[in-house]
């Protein structure tokens, strides 16, 4: 038996090496949380005594309605003092609790249309690496060790213009990469894709992500037109809230249409399925409720007939790319995989061993240890952080 002890939250700003623009915003820094979680096991545990998990969310209103500031005080006044001893017998006992939490509170401490899918994710993951370590358990979501053979990550372009995206494109490039997904706003897109075509040559996978920047018959028409440059797939090209829209781009262009702004919940996703609203999702740890509820989306996904693509919020740790390549090797069936950039675009990382694409996107070692097998560099934690609080 093993039972949680305390938390201690962290206000992150860790800088980029450079910044980072799409449609919906632009970002020189981190603007995370972190989540400490002290758990406590007795002497009939595997590993008595006191443990340390820890977890990790990158609010984004535009994604999950949840401010930063917003979902740190969630956490403090709400989430975390409910959990506050707490106890579970193994991981396969905690496991099928954040999966009937589904990436939301507990309904009798939390309101569920209260937005919470990334406060709830550092939650998960803290629980999932304190406990696993409690019991000296890796964190395994199916029998799968690895991901499959064809999985590699893609390049991601940003909005940025001029000599600095051209420089990104030809390193890239370079680098033996073959997908690319590239971040445009409303204005150039034909353009941009043209330029990013002419970089890439013809083989180079491109998708288009828009962030939300179009007006739906403005979608129409750019989409064909970017087609001509064979890219088939665009994720979240018009507002997130606009389940109708989507559903006609789906059935006027032909094309793939992905949701990532869209989707969150389970209710969210239930609602796309039902108006056929895309063919594709980006499932993001951080933005989905945590790894379980992540898992929980790729699979009704799959059933329904949809692309997957595993992706990661602009400035994620070592923590989540841990905890991304355990959803990888539970998800044979993804397409594209978008992360474990490290120190490409961290200044520093807390968390080691560091997780690190490698040349032409291939994947860095699997999580190794128990819980997601990580060292925390708490020093470093508290040197970058804004805010510290305990919950105990």
């Amino acid at each position: 038996m093993a039972a949680i002890r305390s938390f201690e939250l962290f206000l992150l700003d860790i800088p980029f090496k450079h910044s980072f623009k799409h449609a919906a915003a632009s970002r020189k820094t981190s603007s995370s949380i972190f989540l400490k979680c002290t758990v406590e096991s007795g002497d009939g545990a595997d590993s008595p005594g006191v443990h340390y998990g820890y977890g990790e969310c990158l609010p984004r209103s535009y994604v999950t309605g949840e401010t930063r500031d917003g979902a740190f005080k969630l956490l403090q006044d709400t989430l975390l003092p409910a959990l506050l001893g707490m106890e579970f017998d193994s991981l396969s006992q905690l496991i099928p609790f954040l999966s009937e939490c589904n990436g939301k509170a507990p309904v009798d401490w939390l309101d569920p249309e209260t937005p919470q899918t990334a406060a709830w994710a550092a939650v998960d993951l803290a629980l999932l690496d304190g406990f696993g370590r409690a019991f000296a358990e890796p964190v395994k979501l199916t029998n799968n060790a690895l991901p499959a053979d064809n999985i590699r990550y893609s390049a991601v372009l940003s909005a940025e213009k001029g000599w600095k995206a051209v420089k990104m494109a030809l390193v890239y490039r370079l680098y033996g990469f073959r997908q690319a997904k590239l971040k445009v706003e409303k204005r150039d897109a034909v353009e941009a894709a043209g330029f990013c075509r002419k970089l890439l040559g013809s083989k180079f996978d491109i998708r288009v992500d828009a962030n939300m920047a179009w007006e739906i018959d403005e979608a129409v028409e750019v989409m064909q037109e970017l087609a001509k440059f064979g890219i088939r797939s665009f994720e979240q090209p018009t507002a997130a809230d606009d389940i109708g829209g989507l559903a006609r781009l789906v059935n006027e262009t032909g094309l793939e249409v992905m949701v990532d702004e869209s989707l969150n919940d389970a209710e969210s996703l239930e609602k796309l399925i039902e108006q056929e609203a895309c063919t594709s999702v980006n499932v993001r740890i951080s933005k989905c409720g945590g790894l379980v509820a992540a898992f929980n989306r790729c699979k009704r996904a799959i059933e329904a007939g949809m692309i997957i693509q595993v992706g990661a919020q602009v400035g994620e740790t070592s923590l989540l790319s841990s905890a991304q390549l355990i959803l990888l090797a539970a998800v044979p069936e993804v397409r594209y995989a978008e992360g474990c950039f490290g120190l490409y675009l961290l200044h520093e990382d807390p968390v080691s061993p560091l997780k690190q694409f490698g040349y032409g996107g291939s994947l860095p070692p699997m999580p190794a240890g128990p819980g997601f097998g990580i060292e925390v560099d708490e020093g470093m934690l508290r040197r970058y952080s804004r805010k510290t609080v305990e919950v105990k």
